[in-house]
């Protein structure tokens, strides 16, 4: 799904899911994964594409399945867990 942010620019949702163990992971690794918000295995997130975001991803991708979120409904799906 794209949206657009007040400033016109067109943003794509980006649907984040934790695919491996944070077990025996740095402390920097496991600080990353709880911010964009993943608590649990195979638990997924919804986040707007923006650097912040694509930067944080870029650091642990080893852990994470990610892939653009196609709808507003799973985005409220998501949002809901």
């Amino acid at each position: 799904m794209i949206s657009q942010e007040k400033g016109g620019n067109v943003v794509a949702n980006l649907k984040i899911t934790l695919v491996k163990s944070l077990i025996s992971r740095p402390e920097d690794q496991r600080a990353i994964v709880r911010t964009l918000g993943l608590t649990k295995l195979n638990r997924s997130v919804i986040r707007k594409d923006t650097p912040q975001v694509r930067g944080m991803i870029n650091k642990v991708s080893h852990l994470l399945r990610v892939e653009e979120a196609e709808n507003v409904a799973l985005v409220e799906e998501a949002r809901a867990q």
